[in-house]
């Protein structure tokens, strides 16, 4: 299975320059297809006995054509024979996304750290996007310009959401340099984490790539834990399953999905 259609996500309102230079580059390594989107909400008006003057609502209109357009013209000037697509809609802005993604094999969005997440009028909520999108999903950090894939480290654990992640993610490992398999484990389930590792692996060579395992010792917080890891070894993208805890459990303590994969430092693919 390959990446024949990409999709990538543009906010509007500011530059898309690095995340258009990561999407052309992997369109052009995995000879695919582009499609472009970029989605927002209007301003909401608030019927009370206030008044709400006309030229305001107006004046939203116009900034979000003007934005919309040049988001546009952002895209067609770095893809001239690329798919556009815009949605203007006071639904959710998540919701949109996720159903335009029925036509990409994988999605390709940044996240700025510096987002507020309660303005949901130009960014969407990643949380509900990755839950809905039934794709894998590229998070891009803010500032990266291409995806390096000299070393991936695969986050591993006993969940759906982990072996749809690594299925999800074979176009890219087949492009990596180095593979490694992590999963975190108690100190009396290491032996077994072990065997598992050996399974994935063995399945990893079956389909023509190679990569090495590493059960680590859990610590008190497994995203801390793993991040560690990631950085030790390198890592450029870090490839796993979105909330195979509760997903409230993950957002009230903080988790792997929320503080690596979501808005971590380096480039993450997710699936869910």
């Amino acid at each position: 299975m390959g990446y024949a259609t990409l999709m990538v996500h543009l906010e509007i309102g500011h530059p898309n320059a690095g995340l258009l230079r990561v999407a052309g580059d992997l369109t052009r390594r995995l000879n695919a297809s582009l499609v472009g989107i970029a989605v927002c909400q209007p301003m909401r008006i608030l019927y009370t006995d206030g008044y709400m003057p006309s030229d305001i609502i107006e004046q939203d209109r116009q900034q979000i054509d003007d934005d919309m357009k040049a988001t546009e013209a952002e895209f067609r000037s770095a893809f001239p024979g690329g798919e556009w697509r815009s949605i203007v809609s006071y639904k959710s802005l998540s919701d949109h996304l996720a159903k335009e993604a029925r036509c990409a094999d994988l999605v390709v969005t940044g996240v700025d750290k510096n987002v507020s997440f309660f303005d949901t009028s130009r960014h969407i909520d990643m949380g509900d996007f990755v839950m809905q999108a039934g794709r894998p999903c590229l998070i891009v950090p803010a500032g990266t310009e291409k995806l390096a894939l000299d070393h991936v480290v695969v986050g591993w654990n006993e969940s759906a959401e982990s072996r749809r992640a690594i299925r999800d993610a074979l176009p890219l490992l087949k492009l990596a340099g180095k593979i490694t398999v992590v999963e975190i484990a108690a100190a009396e389930e290491l032996a077994t984490a072990r065997v598992r590792l050996d399974d994935v692996v063995a399945w990893l060579k079956r389909h023509q790539v190679e990569a090495t395992a590493l059960a680590a010792l859990a610590a008190d917080d497994d995203s801390a834990r793993l991040d560690v890891i990631v950085k030790e070894q390198g890592a450029d993208l870090l490839v796993a399953g979105a909330y195979g805890h509760s997903r409230v459990r993950e957002w009230a303590l903080g988790g792997v999905t929320r503080n690596l994969l979501l808005r971590g430092e380096r480039c993450s693919l997710v699936s869910h």
